[in-house]
């Protein structure tokens, strides 16, 4: 009889770590995820709050504008989608206070340096930046003085208007220009824009000529070059050392840098990239005066949410139709009837087509429109274009 085969003998189970072990590692993980968790969203809060808290409300200009809201246009028309067009005048002041008196004496008045009536569509597919010449000759209605008192209703230059009576009696300026009614208002002032183009590592331009003006810092060489935050400011305001020392051509630069700008944040990810957003967001905030319904960080990035959805050559900077005054050369006014058909094509949220050149040299204010219902095309650029082609 043969004895059965013997079995391998088993192998010994490994040892067991202790249950108890296990659910303390378990524990510690859970503890140190919840707070790197907590301490992120401390770090996003605080920073939140700190971006929101240095923006400053203007709600003097608020309570004025309803003081006379009878006298004011109708809201802009709502899409078919319930989304409004709105009307946002963003204004540049030469306050030569504080970080800003390098730039002057500060005479303890300010004016408003550049003036922009940005006109965004129902839908946001189109967006149109107006400039507003600051020697443009217009009716300004009285204004009550921060200090006390109101002025007297005159026809004198616009940028008067704020030296008056602040953002409300430039608004309550461009809307008897226009006939738009402003939603709302930013104010930047120097060191913000430097800020900002510092934010972004600089903005490539292209300049025709060398340029020496002492009264705006500027020091360029001709050429494509980067420009950062003090030779930026001193090329979008100079006007004596540059070109034909015009207002034109100084508000034309303005628009060829901002559209730049918007092509540098859009093109490096920048509104994408928490790391790149936070310095810019840091700087626009940090000298930016709004009234209450942009005050806040939330509406300010839907605001720009709102335009990243816009293309960019749909994206349009122009100048209101103007040209020297007849009673004095150094002073603007408008050229009519093209002045009021923009107006008018903003008021009902209709598209603006601008032209930068001609075969000729620079493109007219306002071309003739061969029919009635065609707009006419204005001088200006879109955020597409890209004037560094000028320099090769």
């Amino acid at each position: 009889m043969t004895a059965p085969a013997e079995q391998p003998a088993a192998e010994p189970e490994p040892p067991r770590r202790p249950a108890g072990r296990h659910r303390r590692l378990l524990r510690v993980a859970a503890f140190c995820l919840a707070f790197t968790l907590l301490v992120a969203a401390g770090a996003a809060w605080y920073l939140y709050r700190h971006l929101d808290g240095n923006i400053h409300t203007d709600t003097s200009t608020s309570q004025e504008l309803k003081r006379v809201q009878s006298e004011r246009p109708a809201p802009a028309p709502t899409s078919a989608a319930n989304t409004s067009a709105e009307n946002i005048l963003l204004i540049g002041t030469d306050n030569r206070g504080g970080d800003n008196g390098k730039y002057g004496r500060d005479s303890g008045t300010q004016r408003s340096d550049t003036t922009i009536l940005l006109h965004l569509s129902a839908g946001r597919d189109s967006a149109t930046a107006v400039s507003i010449p600051r020697d443009l000759m217009v009716d300004i209605p009285a204004c009550h003085r921060a200090q006390g008192g109101t002025t007297t209703a005159q026809f004198a230059q616009f940028n008067w208007a704020f030296e008056f009576g602040g953002a409300a009696c430039t608004i309550r300026t461009v809307e008897n220009l226009t006939g738009i009614r402003v939603d709302h208002h930013l104010i930047v002032d120097f060191t913000g824009f430097k800020k900002m183009v510092d934010a972004v590592d600089g903005v490539e331009i292209c300049v025709p000529q060398a340029v020496h003006d002492k009264d705006a810092h500027l020091d360029l060489k001709a050429g494509r070059q980067v420009l950062h935050g003090e030779q930026a400011l001193g090329y979008v305001r100079a006007r004596h050392g540059i070109g034909d020392g015009s207002d034109t051509q100084r508000m034309d630069r303005q628009q060829e840098f901002l559209a730049s700008l918007v092509r540098k944040v859009t093109s490096t990810g920048v509104l994408l990239n928490p790391v790149k957003l936070y310095p810019l967001l840091d700087a626009a905030t940090s000298s930016l005066t709004a009234d209450p319904g942009l005050d806040s960080l939330s509406e300010l990035y839907d605001l720009v949410r709102g335009l990243g959805k816009t293309p960019t050559d749909q994206v349009a900077f122009l100048t209101v139709p103007r040209r020297p005054y007849v009673q004095d050369p150094n002073r603007d006014e408008l050229v009519q009837p093209a002045a009021d058909r923009l107006f008018t094509t903003l008021r009902h949220d209709g598209k603006v087509a601008v032209a930068t050149t001609t075969k000729g040299g620079t493109a007219p204010a306002a071309s003739v429109s061969p029919s009635a219902t065609t707009s006419p095309t204005y001088r200006g650029t879109t955020a597409d274009r890209d004037s560094l082609s000028r320099c090769g």
